[in-house]
């Protein structure tokens, strides 16, 4: 019974671990994007 315990604890705190991961690379994916627009935007102000 305790190892079926144990193994759910890890179950659901690898399931917490990936979603948390998840969010941080879409978050990290906005920000590189967000990035690139601005650069673009500066470029374009500096070319005229």
């Amino acid at each position: 019974m305790s190892r079926r315990i144990a193994a759910l604890s890890l179950a659901i705190a690898a399931a917490i671990t990936l979603s948390a991961c998840a969010n941080t690379v879409r978050g990290v994916g906005r920000d590189v994007g967000n990035t690139v627009d601005a650069t673009g935007a500066a470029v374009n102000d500096v070319a005229r």
